[in-house]
């Protein structure tokens, strides 16, 4: 049998996702009451609106995020973001925030889904989230790509330190065409090995980043 698992935050009114950026507005476009003088007797409709810039909640980055000219969101083939093999990698050791290129040894990662289950969603939605949080490494970033990964993820507030204005993971990583998923949730439901990932934005154009709903298929 196999199951699925939610790996996303949930979106809603005023939801902080990087401190710093505006949150998402979600209003009413039509409601239900209004709409009954639209249809028929008894039957209703409501259509929502919402204002959000495109870094919110869980997303995925598209090279065009960090590269001006480079592949948007609706230009990421389907089999960058879906039905990927994935494997956790469990960091950083107790106290401390880099993720090294060591956290990598072992393992299999050639077009898999590399997800950082870091712990830091705990803290999603807290003042503390942009605090001190756990990053990739640049010679960690550079090794994923040596390693052929297709996708990395991480649950934490950025895939960089964001004290590093370079942002070397975001740029090894997206000039090698891999697209990052920030902002997991639910990570410590996955095992190590043995899921499929999904992390598939709407075919956005002109956006290098876009939310997604990302889960994971267990079994089966």
């Amino acid at each position: 049998m196999s199951r699925l698992v939610d790996l996303s935050h949930v979106v809603h009114d005023g939801l902080v996702t990087y401190r710093g950026l505006p949150a998402p507005k979600v209003s009413e476009y039509l409601g239900y009451a209004e709409s009954r003088g639209r249809y028929a007797p008894g039957t209703t409709f409501h259509i929502g609106r919402i204002e959000m810039i495109a870094n919110t909640g869980t997303y995925v980055d598209a090279p065009a995020h960090r590269f001006e000219g480079r592949a948007d969101v609706a230009a990421l083939p389907l089999e960058s973001v879906a039905d990927l093999s994935g494997v956790v990698i469990d960091t950083p050791a107790a106290g401390a925030r880099a993720i090294d290129a060591g956290a990598l040894a072992g393992r299999e990662l050639r077009g898999r889904a590399v997800l950082f289950r870091t712990g830091w969603s705990r803290h999603f939605g807290t003042d503390a989230y942009a605090l001190g949080h756990p990053f990739v490494t640049e010679d960690a970033a550079r090794a994923l790509v040596a390693a052929g990964a297709a996708l990395v993820g991480i649950d934490s507030f950025n895939i960089d330190d964001t004290a590093d204005l370079r942002r070397p993971a975001h740029t090894a990583l997206l000039d090698a065409g891999i697209p990052v998923c920030e902002h997991l949730a639910g990570l410590e439901a996955l095992p190590r090995e043995g899921f499929r990932f999904f992390a598939v934005p709407p075919p956005m154009r002109g956006l290098g980043t876009f939310t997604v709903r990302a889960f994971a298929i267990l079994g089966g």
